[in-house]
């Protein structure tokens, strides 16, 4: 399977949400853009749990991420990934960047966050980040 990286897009409402050891987090409506790496053993298969995960949300959360695909409140609208052995996921947060949750899904790099706020539908803005990096991004809708 192809490494790469890629970006969750959630629509969620105002609501408060436990997130493991960063504890309780106030979060605006609107959409959020979570920002990871699928650079191990499995690849872009990672992509896969994370979307069964949202569909099923069956498992407990181990991830940052996993709590809100876990959570009725953020319901997990698209993806959008582009396949790559390179690291390029902290270049790719910082093209993104704007406001977010501090320490959000960055507890490996030195990144402030991952996972970043919009008021408005970010996948314009998601696509041109990829293309600055010179990767082709690929979009796949979630139910």
């Amino acid at each position: 399977m192809d490494k790469g990286i890629y970006c969750l897009v959630f629509h969620n409402p105002s609501c408060t949400a436990g997130i493991g050891a960063l504890g309780e987090i106030a979060f605006r409506k609107g959409w959020h853009i979570y920002v990871g790496s699928a650079l191990g053993t499995g690849g872009l298969k990672r992509l896969e749990r994370h979307i069964a995960l949202a569909e099923k949300k069956d498992k407990p959360p181990k991830w940052h991420v996993d709590y809100l695909l876990t959570s009725q409140n953020f319901p997990l609208r698209y993806a959008v990934y582009a396949p790559t052995p390179l690291r390029l996921e902290c270049l790719l947060a910082s093209a993104i960047g704007g406001g977010g949750v501090p320490w959000f899904g960055s507890s490996d790099c030195g990144c402030p966050t991952h996972l970043f706020f919009r008021e408005r539908d970010p996948l314009p803005e998601i696509r041109e980040a990829f293309c600055c990096l010179r990767l082709l991004p690929r979009t796949k809708t979630i139910k």
